[in-house]
């Protein structure tokens, strides 16, 4: 391996970047307002509503120490179905808002460095009682669903998008995170995409120790084609792209 190629990239994982970077020229300090916490959407669209976290009072119930030593990485899944019960704990586990503190701010229950949440929860729907086989956006805000769009042979696609990994394509739904930079870069301009990467493993671990709350299994996706990735979600793969993905199905 060319040693000085690594050491270049080892240098994404340090905060030395943050000694070079000049605070007050960044959006927040020249007082422009911040960039809204969730991705507009259409009017017109289909919205479906989700069963709210307090009705859901037999699901999620687990200790956790019980989760943690559980918690496994999985890629292989039964064929029954997730409820849509189950669904909705997952996307409140991983995004939920707790409090809305203004129209750039939200405490989700995940944390984010600077209260920015960066991400958008897009889902690969196969296999979920109620909800028709599609692409599907979480609002975190209304705590519902849109309905994007169809796509023929959708289970061949989303396996062709993350490089032949066949679980995706079995899987009962796949949530794919996909980051918009500019809320973070808002807050800290050329320190945001460090602290990006790391607030995506803060969602991650959430769906796991999730997961086996409800007997089903998840597996953290970091490789995949990101053209074919974000033209399956219909992004133009700038402002927003593809950053994690995780498919979720019962256990066998």
């Amino acid at each position: 391996m060319d040693r000085k190629t690594l050491e270049e990239y080892r240098s994404f994982l340090k905060d030395t970047i943050r000694q070079t970077v000049d605070f007050s020229l960044t959006d927040q300090n020249r007082r422009i307002p911040p960039p809204p916490i969730e991705k507009p959407y259409a009017p017109d669209k289909n919205r479906i509503e989700l069963p709210k976290i307090e009705t859901l009072k037999d699901i999620g119930l687990i200790d956790l120490r019980t989760a943690m030593m559980r918690r496994k990485s999985c890629r292989t899944y039964s064929d029954a179905p997730l409820t849509l019960e189950e669904l909705s704990f997952l996307l409140w586990a991983t995004q939920g808002v707790k409090l809305k503190l203004d129209s750039g701010h939200a405490l989700r229950t995940v944390p984010s460095a600077g209260c920015r949440h960066a991400f958008e929860t897009y889902l690969c729907v196969l296999n979920v009682t109620g909800l028709e086989k599609g692409i599907y956006r979480y609002l975190p805000l209304e705590h519902q669903l849109i309905f994007n769009f169809e796509i023929e042979n959708l289970e061949r696609k989303i396996t062709k998008a993350t490089l032949g990994q066949s679980f995706t394509g079995d899987a009962a739904v796949t949530f794919i995170w996909t980051a918009i930079p500019y809320r973070m870069e808002w807050r800290y301009g050329l320190a945001a995409h460090k602290v990006i990467a790391l607030d995506a493993g803060h969602l991650c671990q959430n769906l796991y120790l999730a997961c086996e709350a409800i007997d089903a299994g998840t597996c953290a996706i970091a490789a995949y084609d990101q053209e074919k990735m974000d033209s399956l979600l219909n992004l133009d793969g700038k402002e927003e792209f593809t950053i994690y993905l995780a498919p979720v199905g019962k256990k066998q």
